[in-house]
């Protein structure tokens, strides 16, 4: 019967130390809310970086598009024999100046590519903004949602012990058989465990949101926060779908990718025209000098273009099918966001409703009885075990809604107000 006091007393003592070590580490690991982890988003997510040096290339490429072909100066010089009787001997110059002229269809054409590419990168920047932002937001809850789980795993681990010590005191005083005491202790091993992958779980959560900042995150950190109060009314599919249609970045990114191709497709039309070039230059020989003035057309009777036109046409059409599949694809997401989120929402309302406090009643009434000795030990356990589990059911119920909305904000473009880039 010692055995069982001094497992009674190495188990209060580890959860002591436990509780110390836990004290002592919140105390010295920074704090972070969700408002200061989607700040240090603009700086320190390399995602956003690349998406931000995507606009300033289509920027650039504007500015190519803009620009006016160079000149092209020829200089040159030698020597000259005469021959015949008269002919003057002597040295020679030659100066040229070449210009090829843009013309000015063929120049809008071009610039209406570069400026539907800087629409493109436009809204990937946003839809890049929205992801990223979500993805922190679903890691910052999701630590969260783990160390609710922790907390749950202390507290199962908690009664599981007072469990355990009160089955030890009647098994000593022979008021219960010994296997009592050793489901009992099975119990509470089980409870360590759950409890440990629980701490496990938590650490790997903020390994998870470290990822998206890199070293601006230190390796120990804490986060502080609790889920915000949703309206208790689903919100309209119909009007979410419109939303989307009329708001969501990656739409209007595939959308700017068909009018890039269609303007690509008129600049390889336009440029079958011949472009000219505009010359002029001096000759200077001994007892002559020439001034010339002359225009250059290449004669388009090989090369017309068709590969290049044929190839702006057919990525024309891909891109008008890249866009009516990214519009199917988003549209289906919203709906399996829409119909997770209406599970979760009808799950948390039941569990609100009254299923948690039923279940907490009833381990209530399992641990009177057990004391009346009116039920046996394993009724008190399966009590217990019901009331864990409905517990961790309503956490994963609440985050799991939680998750959804956040993917319904991505989706409708919700956050772009508050777009830095």
């Amino acid at each position: 019967m010692m055995y069982f006091a001094n497992r009674r007393r190495s188990t209060l003592l580890a959860q002591a130390c436990l509780l110390w070590l836990a004290a002592g580490t919140a105390a010295a690991e920074p704090q972070f809310t969700l408002d200061q982890i989607l700040a240090l988003l603009a700086g320190n997510n390399p995602v956003l970086a690349g998406a931000k040096a995507r606009r300033e290339s289509a920027g650039a490429a504007l500015t190519t598009a803009r620009a006016y072909p160079n000149p092209e100066l020829e200089a040159g010089g030698g020597s000259s024999t005469g021959i015949g009787p008269g002919a003057l001997n002597g040295p020679n110059q030659a100066l040229f100046l070449a210009q090829p002229l843009d013309l000015p269809f063929v120049r809008s054409a071009r610039r209406e590519v570069a400026e539907a590419g800087i629409l493109s990168a436009d809204a990937a920047n946003r839809q890049v903004w929205l992801t990223v932002r979500a993805q922190a937001s679903q890691a910052f809850y999701e630590i969260l949602r783990r160390q609710a789980e922790l907390a749950i795993a202390f507290d199962n681990e908690t009664l599981l012990s007072q469990i355990r010590e009160k089955v030890g005191i009647k098994v000593d005083v022979g008021e219960a058989p010994r296997y009592e005491a050793v489901k009992a202790e099975a119990e509470l091993l089980n409870a360590v465990k759950l409890r440990e992958t629980a701490a496990i779980r938590v650490e790997d959560a903020r390994s998870a949101l470290r990822a998206l900042y890199g070293p601006v995150l230190p390796a120990d950190f804490a986060v502080e926060g609790e889920l915000p109060v949703l309206n208790g009314t689903i919100p309209d599919l119909a009007a979410l779908r419109e939303r989307v249609l009329a708001h969501q970045p990656a739409l209007a990114q595939t959308r700017a990718e068909v009018v890039k191709a269609g303007a690509r497709l008129q600049l390889e039309e336009k440029l079958r025209y011949p472009q000219p070039t505009l010359k002029a230059g001096v000759e200077r020989d001994p007892g002559l000098e020439q001034w010339r003035v002359a225009i250059a057309v290449p004669l388009p009777l090989w090369n017309q273009r068709q590969g290049p036109i044929g190839e702006a046409r057919a990525d024309l059409r891909q891109s008008e099918a890249a866009a009516v599949a990214q519009e199917l694809a988003v549209l289906r997401e919203l709906e399996a966001a829409y119909n997770r989120f209406r599970v979760a929402h009808r799950q948390v309302e039941t569990f609100e409703g009254g299923l948690l406090k039923e279940a907490e009643s009833a381990l209530k009434v399992a641990e009177a009885a057990y004391r009346l000795g009116e039920r046996g030990i394993l009724d008190y356990l399966d009590a217990q075990r019901t009331y864990r589990a409905v517990r961790n059911d309503f956490l994963n119920a609440r985050f799991d809604r939680q998750a959804a909305w956040i993917d319904l904000e991505r989706l409708t473009a919700s956050d772009l107000p508050d777009h830095p880039l």
